[in-house]
C-alpha cells in the first residue's frame, strides 16, 4: 500500500529520532504525546481507554481511503497485535511523519493552555470589571477568535486541495462520451407532427403566424426540458437525530450553528430545519439536497468538522435516516 493509504512505516534511517542533529527533546515528546491522548479520549466512544477498529474508522475516515485501506493502517498502527489501538502506539506511528507538524503540534498545545487559562480569568473576573474593562474583553475574545477563525480558513483550503489531488489521482481515465439523442415527449411530439402537416408554401404560414407560433414553440420546448430534468433527478430528505450531552449543550449548539450556516449557503441546499424537542438535549435536523450536492457535501470539511465535534458532544452516535423523492415532488410542494 502506499503511503497515502497508510503504507508501511518509514526505516528507523528516516525517523527523526535517528538523526544525531535534530534530536527529539523529552518535552516536545510528552506534548506529541498528550495530543493522540486528546485523539484518543474523543474517538473511544465506549470509553475502554482503547480503540477498536469500527471506533478508529469513525475517527479516521475521510471519505477518500476505503474500508480495506483503513483496515491495513489500522494493523499497521497495532504493532502489539491485540486488534486494539493505545496512545503509545498512534503516537509513535504518526510521530514517524510529523515534519513541521511537530512543531505546529506542539505550539497547538501552549495556545490551548493559554486561551483556557484566559478564559478561566474572564470567568471569574468579568463580571466584576468596569464597562471599559469589559469592553476590552469583548474586543480581545472576538480578535482571538477571528485570528483562530483565519488560521482554521487556511487550514481548510489546503485540506480541501491535498483531498481533491487525491481524488484526482484515484480516477481512472475518463471514457468517451458516448452522446445519446434524446426523444421528445408525447406532447412535443403531437406537435410536431401538428407542424409538419403543413408544407411550406402553405398560404396558413403567413408571417406573423409563424413568429407568434414559435415564440410559443420556445416556451413549450423551455417547459418540456424543465419536466424532463425533474423526471430525471432526485432530492436527498435527510433527518438527523442527536441526542447531546447537557453538559455540552452551548458547544453543540454553536457547532451546529457554524454548520447550518455554511451548508445553507452550499449550491444543491434546497432547505435546512432544526427541532428542539421538549427535552432540551435532543435535537433533529432536517436537510433537503440536490441528490449529487449531498454526495458531495458529506466529503466537504465543514461537514466532517461537525461530525467530529460531535464525537464530544453526543450521548450515542447520531442516528440518521434519508430518503429520496422526484425533484417534481418537491418543486409541486414549495410553489
Amino acid at each position: 500500500m502506499d503511503a497515502g493509504s497508510g503504507g508501511e512505516a518509514p526505516s528507523p534511517s528516516s525517523s527523526s529520532s535517528s538523526n544525531p542533529e535534530a534530536p527529539r527533546s523529552a518535552l516536545t515528546m510528552t506534548k506529541g504525546l498528550s495530543i493522540f491522548q486528546d485523539i484518543l479520549r474523543r474517538a473511544d466512544k465506549n470509553d475502554d481507554g482503547k480503540l477498536s477498529f469500527d471506533e478508529f474508522k469513525a475517527y479516521f475516515a475521510d471519505g477518500i481511503l476505503h474500508r480495506e485501506e483503513l483496515h491495513e493502517l489500522f494493523h499497521t498502527i497495532d504493532a502489539h497485535n491485540t486488534d486494539n489501538l493505545d496512545t503509545e502506539e498512534l503516537f509513535e506511528y504518526f510521530s514517524q511523519y510529523l515534519g513541521e507538524y511537530e512543531n505546529v503540534l506542539s505550539a497547538l498545545e501552549d495556545l490551548n493552555a493559554s486561551i483556557l487559562k484566559a478564559m478561566d480569568t474572564t470567568k471569574k473576573t468579568y463580571q466584576e470589571a468596569s464597562k471599559l474593562e469589559q469592553f476590552v474583553t469583548r474586543f480581545l475574545l472576538k480578535e482571538t477568535l477571528n485570528q483562530l477563525q483565519s488560521l482554521h480558513n487556511s487550514l481548510e483550503c489546503a485540506m480541501e486541495t491535498t483531498e481533491e489531488q487525491t481524488r484526482q489521482e484515484k480516477q481512472r481515465p475518463a471514457k468517451p462520451e458516448v452522446l445519446k439523442i434524446q426523444q421528445p415527449g408525447k406532447r412535443l411530439s403531437r406537435r410536431l407532427q401538428r407542424n409538419n402537416s403543413f408544407s411550406p408554401n402553405s398560404p396558413l404560414l403567413n408571417q406573423g403566424w409563424l413568429e407568434e407560433d414559435n415564440q410559443w414553440i420556445t416556451q413549450i420546448d423551455r417547459l418540456q426540458k424543465l419536466i424532463d430534468r425533474l423526471e430525471q433527478k432526485h432530492i436527498m430528505i435527510v433527518q438527523r437525530q442527536m441526542s447531546v450531552i447537557a453538559e455540552e449543550l452551548e458547544k453543540f449548539r454553536f457547532a451546529l450553528k457554524q454548520y447550518v450556516d455554511i451548508a445553507s449557503s452550499q449550491d444543491g441546499c434546497l432547505h435546512i430545519s432544526i427541532q428542539k424537542l421538549s427535552s432540551g438535549s435532543h435535537f433533529v435536523v432536517y436537510e433537503f439536497w440536490d441528490d449529487n450536492a449531498w454526495n458531495r457535501h458529506l466529503q466537504t470539511n465543514y461537514s466532517k468538522t461537525f461530525q467530529r465535534s460531535n464525537v464530544d458532544c453526543l450521548e450515542t452516535p447520531e442516528h440518521i435516516t434519508t430518503m429520496l423523492v422526484p425533484a417534481s415532488w418537491w418543486v409541486l410542494n414549495n410553489n
